[in-house]
């Protein structure tokens, strides 16, 4: 039994649901989401509230249930709300700021990395070792996340890289002599 999966998901004041089929949309004050469910989970709306069931007992459709619970909260959570993920800049002269559509990241290549922000997604940088990244959609958000990263991950000798705020880098000792 999936713990998770067993939870229904309680949609607030403001917040629809409407299924149609293996697609639920939720509709909210900041948006209109919607998410298709694979063939091995029922999601059913109940008053208030929404519930996913497995079809069968196989690992897949376990697998499944809580999967797609967890994405339909995170719908409702998103029509209502926005997920935010903060990334932090560490090393000397590397720095992040904002032209127009795109971030601009100094990373110490040869080069500017110029990264185009996609559609719906917010990119602010209150200082220039830090940026904050906002939207209605969790996967989305997370992904952008996870591809300004990539530019410069954290490296285990000086730290120095792009890191998820209050992330640990393990430091490792450097050659002696």
């Amino acid at each position: 039994m999936s713990r998770i999966g067993k939870k229904p998901v309680e949609l607030p004041s403001g917040v629809e649901a409407k299924v149609s089929g293996q697609t639920i949309e939720v509709k909210g004050p900041k948006g209109t989401q919607s998410f298709t469910a694979t063939d091995d989970v029922t999601i059913t709306v109940e008053d208030s509230t929404v519930k996913v069931e497995p079809r069968g007992k196989s690992k897949r459709a376990r697998q499944q249930w809580g999967m797609s619970r967890t994405i339909v909260a995170n719908l409702v959570h998103g029509v209502q709300n926005t997920f935010k993920k903060e990334l932090e800049i560490q090393g000397v002269g590397y720095r992040a700021a904002l032209q127009g559509n795109s971030l601009r990241l100094n990373l110490g290549y040869s080069h500017d990395v110029d990264f185009a922000i996609p559609q719906g997604i917010t990119i602010t940088v209150p200082k220039p070792t830090e940026i904050i990244i906002e939207g209605h959609d969790a996967q989305q958000v997370g992904q952008v996340a996870a591809n300004i990263r990539d530019w410069r991950r954290p490296e285990p000798y000086k730290g120095k890289g792009i890191r998820y705020k209050g992330e640990y880098i393990f430091m490792k000792e450097g050659k002696k002599k």
